[in-house]
């Protein structure tokens, strides 16, 4: 029997409706994420959260979406692809920064 890889963690997107930032995050989850299918490099589930549904994560990240989260590791204002594949970079490939 072959052994069963660990499980991924999950990336979350927090955002909210009408947020053209987190419309910028989306676009570049998307692209890092078809980069790394491209190169056959796993790729997380990908849950997107309203933090307008939530008082507590209203409060947490208004300020602050789009807010990614992945792990241990959050990135805030994450609009970039580079930075967002960096951080999968990080946690799932186990690359560091030199």
């Amino acid at each position: 029997m072959a052994p069963v890889p660990p499980a991924l963690p999950e990336l979350f997107l927090y955002t909210r409706d009408g947020c053209h930032l987190c419309d910028e995050a989306l676009a570049a989850i998307e692209e890092v994420f078809e980069e790394r299918r491209h190169l056959a490099r796993a790729v997380p589930r990908l849950h997107i959260v309203d933090i307008a549904a939530d008082p507590a994560l209203e409060r947490l990240y208004r300020e602050r979406i789009p807010v990614v989260t992945f792990g241990a590791e959050e990135l805030e204002l994450a609009i970039g692809p580079r930075r967002i594949a960096r951080l999968l970079e990080r946690v799932l490939d186990g690359v560091t920064a030199a």
